[in-house]
């Protein structure tokens, strides 16, 4: 990161419009920093590494942590940099937020992930794989095999392997096949002993995806678990593949390509279908990174560069299995307790115990329930519920991604079976989940649901349901509002808040904001939602703007924002100038963040830090003093630009004063006070440990929070009990 300008100390603030705009004593608009966003992101992803080299985690969940390591680099080159690459052949001069061009970025981010995948494989070679070996799990390279095991890998190789796997020779009668998209291939180079003299050939072996990529040797044999990568077998007998030819190497390989769809909306009659035909295009899309074992032979190197149009700054030659990724499956298969973490079920609360008076406890009291600590299953519970209750005439949900087997897609179909008006808003474009999505919009519509896609050119990105119910002479709206998505699988591994509740004051506006998404909406007036693309950007820089003016009257200030991602350049421009009026700010940034913190006259009131653990932090919370009369927004938006204009968000307001407290004296304090999960954003753009005082005690918010989970739970049973 470059020096930073510094701010002149004298500034004084204004707001208009609900922009907060800093300038200096001159009158001078000041110079602003910002991280830059790919960058960001590489250090979020370091953090991620970090858990996978922390020996405070089970060795299990250390592997697990390296796997989601290479998922997150996959998609940050199938995206970002197939993106930017994009603006290069395009000859986009626009700079990014920091000032730097697209080949400048680029070259910023092949040092940068050349280092994080150096540091990630030695992670594997010198930490997890000797660590593996200490407790009776071995993986062997092809080399190590005993006599027994090779003569079982050869016979695996026959009976499972052989007759899937399809040479594909490269000469002049057979072009360069076309290699999918992440997929597993061996690239083989072969001499004809009848014409020594002759150049040597070359082949390639696409693995289908149905093969196990690790392979259990000799399962039945007692003694430690031995494992393989399936790439090692192939290579070994590669030469079978091949008869009356010498195998002269062979390497595994990986191509990483473009995945992002280019769909105009406005153009497109039939999204659905268009969205289906751009997904198989995916597997064409162009390449944007090549992984290959290291020790090629740099000829065949060069003929696989070529022949996939990929400079050499794109390649990473890895010392050590591809695709460390497949390493996940290991956690399924070893039954090791003691190297995973202490089991944990989310607490079922006892409040909610019948499903049948699911709508009786929401007209009771709101309902704030904080996922994975507390069971997502009241959340289905009420789809589930509405779907059967003969006083609901109609249900509405959106769908952004859900389970392969899901529940509340089961229950929409069952609710349409039983003539209830169901609407579903399913997001085609969820990103990676597209095919699964389209499954369900076709099963939804088979079943009689009304299938929309929200507005042009937005993802529909908002977690709402709304059922309206007969009670007595009237019909009353019930509502769930959420921060995660309708996903009962990863509500397990995501850190999100649900709200369930029937507020007039909310449910009419969530029937309104359904109302924009299904039928036609250009303009319509939300109160008390924050929702995008409508008054969301507008509102948040009104509310920081009112901050920065309270705190320079002297009134009472402080803004606490927890979110995934900060990009937003307005948004971070007027935290800087909030911060200079004197406001205390704490972000919780699990991620990308380009607002530089701690700096003199500019950032020094911002503190970010973030929290890697057991659970990804997801939920989305934000909280402005407001001169003492404190407003507290749960949803789904990150402050980021796209959020803002280019999908459907929705912030709800927290008003049930429990429900307030518990987020403002519980939540907060204790994610601003762990000390084991947490890091601090330094202005240099690095993480480190928050400091400890001498003698304090080590405190993890996530462990706390089950912990707070359970004995709400067990308060819930005394109150009951007589």
């Amino acid at each position: 990161m470059s020096p930073v300008k510094r701010l002149k100390k004298s500034t004084k603030i204004t707001a208009k419009a609900g922009k907060v705009i800093a300038r200096t004593a001159s009158g001078a608009a000041p110079s602003l920093v910002y991280f830059n966003r790919e960058l960001s992101g590489l250090a979020f992803n370091r953090r991620v590494l970090d858990q996978a080299t922390s020996a405070a985690n089970p060795l299990l969940e250390r592997v697990k942590f390296l796997a989601i390591l290479s998922s997150n680099l996959d998609e940050f080159f199938e995206i970002r940099v197939a993106g930017l690459m994009q603006q290069v052949d395009a000859q986009t001069t626009e700079p990014s937020l920091d000032g730097l061009s697209a080949r400048d970025q680029l070259r910023k981010i092949h040092s940068g992930v050349n280092a994080l995948v150096k540091d990630q494989y030695r992670c594997w070679q010198e930490q997890l794989a000797p660590a593996l070996e200490q407790e009776g799990i071995v993986f062997k390279s092809a080399a190590q095999l005993t006599d027994s095991e090779r003569a079982w890998a050869q016979k695996f190789f026959t009976a499972h392997v052989q007759p899937v796997l399809t040479p594909l020779a490269i000469d002049q009668l057979h072009p360069f096949p076309q290699i999918g998209n992440k997929t597993l291939n061996v690239l083989v180079s072969l001499d004809n002993p009848e014409t020594p003299d002759q150049e040597a050939l070359i082949a390639i072996l696409p693995v289908p995806n149905i093969l196990p990529r690790i392979v259990h040797l000799e399962p039945a044999q007692p003694g430690p678990h031995r494992h393989i990568f399936l790439s090692e077998i192939i290579k070994l007998f590669a030469v079978e593949l091949f008869p009356g030819y010498r195998v002269n190497s062979a390497h595994a390989f990986r191509v990483t390509r473009n995945s992002d769809l280019y769909i105009d909306e406005e153009e497109v009659e039939n999204l659905l279908k268009r969205i289906e035909d751009e997904l198989r295009n995916l597997r064409r899309g162009a390449a944007v990174r090549l992984e290959i074992e290291a020790g090629v032979d740099e000829t065949l190197f060069d003929v696989l560069c070529g022949h996939l149009n990929l400079p050499r700054e794109y390649v990473f030659r890895l010392d050590g299995p591809l695709n460390l990724l497949r390493l996940t499956s290991l956690y399924d298969i070893i039954d090791r307790p003691d190297l995973k973490y202490v089991p944990f079920a989310p607490v079922e609360l006892p409040q909610l115990a019948d499903p049948a008076r699911i709508f009786e406890r929401i007209r009771e009291k709101d309902i704030l329930l904080q996922h994975p600590y507390e069971s997502f299953t009241p959340v289905v519970d009420f789809v589930e519920q509405a779907a059967i209750d003969p006083e609901v005439f109609a249900i509405k949900q959106t769908l952004y991604r859900t389970s392969g087997d899901s529940p509340i897609v089961r229950a929409l179909i069952e609710a349409s079976r039983n003539g209830k008006q169901v609407t579903a808003l399913v997001e085609l474009k969820a990103r990676f989940d597209e095919a699964n999505n389209i499954k369900w919009a076709k099963e939804l519509e088979e079943a009689g649901v009304h299938v929309v896609y929200g507005l042009v050119g937005h993802k529909t990105h908002c977690k709402c349901s709304l059922v309206v119910r007969r009670e007595g002479d009237g019909l009353r709206r019930y509502a769930h509002l959420g921060t995660g998505n309708y996903n009962p699988k990863t509500a397990r591994l995501y850190t999100d808040f649900s709200l369930l509740t029937c507020r007039e004051n909310l449910t009419v506006e969530v029937a309104e904001l359904f109302n924009a998404l299904t039928g036609f909406g250009r303009s319509p007036v939300f109160k008390q939602l924050l929702v995008a693309p409508f008054n969301l950007h507008s509102r948040l820089q009104e509310l920081i703007a009112a901050e920065a003016a309270n705190a320079a009257a002297g009134k009472p200030a402080r803004i606490i924002a927890k979110m995934n991602k900060l990009v937003d350049k307005v948004t971070i421009d007027n935290l800087y100038a909030a911060s200079q009026a004197g406001v205390k700010t704490d972000l919780l940034v699990r991620g990308t963040c380009c607002l530089v913190p701690g700096i003199k006259g500019l950032s020094d009131n911002i503190r970010i830090r973030n929290i890697v653990g057991r659970f990804l932090e997801h939920s989305r919370v934000y909280y402005f003093e407001t001169a003492g009369q404190p407003l507290l927004y749960c949803g789904s938006a990150d402050w980021m630009t796209r959020n803002f204009f280019r999908r459907v968000e929705a912030l709800y307001p927290v008003e049930d004063p429990d429900l307030r407290r518990r987020l403002i004296d519980d939540v907060f304090p204790a994610e601003l006070r762990d000390n084991v999960d947490a890091c601090e954003l330094r202005p240099d753009g690095s993480y480190v440990p928050p400091p400890r005082a001498e003698g304090e005690a080590p405190f993890s918010a996530q462990k706390y929070f089950m912990a707070a989970a359970e004995q709400r739970a067990d308060a819930q049973i005394e109150v009951a009990t007589p």
